[in-house]
């Protein structure tokens, strides 16, 4: 995991991504944000950077490819598995059977988008601390 790495946010709803863009600002964290309005852009993103992003937030409702399809296709590419990026969704859809699939898939975490600004807030600022103290296996390219 690089821990300075992008934090790449997969948000089709710009007000929500702009909430998101300014929580990050007030909260400086050295990191930069990515968005994707688009699950598929994200995926073929991940697939082609050669640099290794800190963590993926993820809507789960998304157009084309919804965030349990990508998170299936993440899981199942051995190079992206490999890099151990934390894989969290971030919605506002929690159904029961939502959090059970993302388990099921792996995920690191499952979030709800709050409606309260501060709550929000307060719950990016765990998710990052959380990851930047938190241990991974270094990620070498092509390593056997």
């Amino acid at each position: 995991m690089n821990k300075t790495g992008a934090i790449v946010i997969i948000e089709d709803d710009t007000e929500d991504q702009n909430i998101l863009n300014e929580i990050f600002e007030e909260l400086n964290y050295k990191n930069k944000l990515i968005f994707f309005e688009d699950s598929e852009k994200a995926l073929k993103y991940l697939e082609t950077t050669e640099i290794e992003p800190f963590l993926v937030l993820s809507d789960i409702n998304m157009p084309k490819l919804n965030g349990m399809e990508l998170r299936e296709k993440i899981h199942n590419n051995e190079d992206l598995r490999r890099k151990s990026i934390p894989y969290l969704f971030f919605s506002t859809s929690a159904e029961q059977q939502h959090v059970v699939d993302a388990y099921s898939r792996s995920i690191q975490g499952f979030f709800v988008k709050s409606n309260d600004y501060q709550k929000i807030k307060n719950t990016i600022v765990k998710i990052v601390e959380y990851w930047q103290e938190c241990e991974s296996p270094n990620y070498i390219k092509n390593a056997q």
